[in-house]
């Protein structure tokens, strides 16, 4: 039996990496992951989310050196850019700010 691949829904696709400050602080990492799970479930223009951790894969071609990784989409770029004034995500970069030392963001847009 093959599996037939999902399409992802939304064609804005905007993909996040933190790295925290201190990223062996198992407080730390709680704090943040809680911050971001209520900035998600609480967001009105993602329409779909993974939240995720660097995986135990090793080829040169991989970065793992993030702590937690974001991938969130949009219909379209207008909800993006919505999505990015929204009290919602103000609130968790001012919550979360104070944890991270670098963050690096892709977008990427079905055209």
């Amino acid at each position: 039996m093959s599996i037939i691949p999902e399409k992802i829904k939304g064609d804005f696709v905007h993909i996040v990496f933190f790295w925290l400050k201190n990223p062996n602080s198992q407080n730390d990492r709680k704090i943040f992951k809680k911050v971001l799970e209520e900035f998600i479930d609480k967001n009105p223009q993602v329409i779909s989310t993974h939240i995720g951790e660097p995986a135990n894969t090793k080829r040169h071609v991989i970065d793992s050196s993030y702590t937690y990784s974001l991938i969130v989409t949009f219909p379209d770029l207008e909800t993006q850019d919505a999505y990015q004034v929204d009290p919602t995500h103000l609130l968790f970069i001012e919550k979360g700010e104070r944890l991270w030392e670098k963050v690096l963001i892709y977008d990427s847009i079905l055209k």
